[in-house]
């Protein structure tokens, strides 16, 4: 399952500060707008405990972690929807993420430029928001044109679609992003109104996290950033404890909390970890939460859920208890399930095809 978070914000609120200490890749970051036109995309593996501890068990050659990646896209600025600045190729690379992770700074610091010379968290998020809004509106002015004829036309289930349309067209009119169009979780039950929106695209449907950049990682902030989904980082500490040895990061008391971003963004797409282990690898496997056991399977392989027959499953902490997976069984312990089985995070599984 390929996952895609991608960074946005204002030039210069550290973005491209924040995808070096995720990926530990060196990126450019000077600090000038729009230094980030190409997307830079980099691999970031999901921090679980529970992968060293079950790979110690079985004597594991190898470990593979779940993965997100996190796409780096250039600077928006005011404008950008009707293509100022770099605004059309910052729109095309936003339609191909899962999620959005929205940078914002909070800090203050005389030596690096904000864009619009003040710093104002809430008013830079409007700036990203609106221009997403914009772009979106122009998108459902297109499907609303062409549904219309479609309903004209009689064809089967345009008058839903038209009618999911108008819906999300009204939520975005009054500058809210279309994932907060009220009724949504009924219209993507209802198929018709499911495939209008699907097809649209829209980037403001897509879920949001916003990275508050602050200087004090203890500092309260403002009530009406606390409103929102969010990860409180110091991303220039961040970067600096790249270079660090762990005892220097100890001497100095510094602890990274960068995986705080990335265990978010994963929880954020709605996805859970189910685990196999045994002599030659222990790995994690990432499936949407709610999902049935062949659903799941298929992460392995889509063979896994065509062909699935049964699956046998033990909670992670219960197999390590117990200390192997054939004392496991012998006890009882190991539960077989079939197809209406709904996967838990932290089962440890063996599908049966």
């Amino acid at each position: 399952m390929s996952l895609k978070i991608g960074i946005v914000g204002l030039p210069n609120v550290g973005k491209s500060t924040l995808f070096k200490a995720l990926t530990k890749n060196p990126v450019d970051i000077n600090n000038y707008p729009f230094c980030t036109i190409e997307p830079n995309i980099g691999i970031v593996k999901v921090p679980d405990e529970r992968l060293q501890k079950l790979s110690e068990m079985s004597q594991t050659e190898k470990i593979v972690p779940a993965i997100v990646e996190f796409v780096d896209i250039a600077g928006i600025v005011k404008g950008a929807s009707e293509g100022e600045g770099l605004g059309n190729k910052f729109l095309a690379n936003i339609r191909e993420v899962d999620a959005i992770a929205q940078v914002v700074r909070v800090f203050e610091n005389g030596n690096i430029t904000h864009v619009h010379n003040k710093i104002d968290p809430l008013d830079d998020i409007e700036v990203i928001n609106t221009e997403l809004v914009l772009a979106d509106m122009e998108t459902v002015a297109k499907a609303e044109a062409r549904i219309e004829k479609e309903v004209r036309g009689n064809k089967k289930g345009a008058d839903k679609q038209l009618e999911a349309v108008k819906k999300v067209k009204a939520t975005l009119e009054g500058g809210k992003l279309a994932n907060q169009t009220p009724g949504l979780e009924e219209i993507m039950k209802e198929e018709n109104g499911k495939i209008a929106v699907r097809d649209m695209q829209l980037l403001t449907m897509k879920p949001f996290l916003y990275v508050y950049n602050v200087s004090d990682i203890e500092a309260k902030l403002p009530e009406e950033l606390e409103k929102r989904q969010y990860v409180k980082l110091d991303i220039k500490i961040e970067e600096e404890l790249i270079e660090m040895s762990e005892e220097e990061k100890t001497e100095l008391e510094l602890k990274s909390n960068i995986d705080s971003l990335v265990v978010a963004a994963y929880s954020l797409l709605g996805l859970e970890t189910y685990l196999t282990t045994g002599k030659q690898e222990t790995r994690a496997w990432t499936f949407k939460k709610g999902s049935t056991a062949p659903e799941a399977a298929a992460a392995i392989h889509t063979d896994f859920q065509e062909k699935f027959i049964r699956a046998d499953v033990i909670q992670w902490d219960k197999l390590l208890e117990i200390g192997s997976w054939g004392k496991a069984k012998e006890l009882g312990a190991v539960k077989t399930v079939g197809k209406e089985y709904i996967m838990q995070d932290g089962d440890v599984v063996e599908f049966k095809i």
